[in-house]
């Protein structure tokens, strides 16, 4: 990703943060959890959210990896709600939510086992 993608106005910040803390709701993720999976103060957490603080290129990707997201999900100004998806999948979501951040690691395996299983045609 180059520098001209990253967001830079003031405005662009905050609808980037937004993105990241909805999708560390969506996930079940407390800020606490995810600066400590990042190796963050919890401030820096919330600042990203706020659009306080920039966010540079690799804290995105991780973030991304966390959220099971996309890059181009929190930089694109398409805004993919979880409203749009799927009754079946907000209640799995809803159902992770509630797992131990482990659990949820867990359930991501399973469920990449699962495409995985599914795209070898068994």
């Amino acid at each position: 990703m180059t520098t001209a993608h990253m967001p830079d106005s003031d405005a662009e910040r905050r609808q980037l943060g937004e993105k990241l803390r909805r999708a560390r709701e969506y996930v079940g993720y407390s800020q606490d959890e995810v600066a400590s999976l990042l190796k963050v103060p919890r401030t820096a957490v919330t600042n990203m959210e706020s659009g306080q603080r920039k966010v540079e290129a690799l804290e995105l990707k991780r973030l991304a990896d966390l959220y099971r997201q996309p890059v181009d999900h929190f930089t694109s100004d398409d805004d993919l709600t979880a409203a749009s998806l799927p009754s079946d999948v907000n209640h799995l979501a809803r159902q992770a939510a509630a797992l131990s951040p482990k659990d949820r690691e867990e359930l991501g395996r399973f469920a990449e086992f699962l495409k995985l299983r599914a795209a070898g045609g068994r």
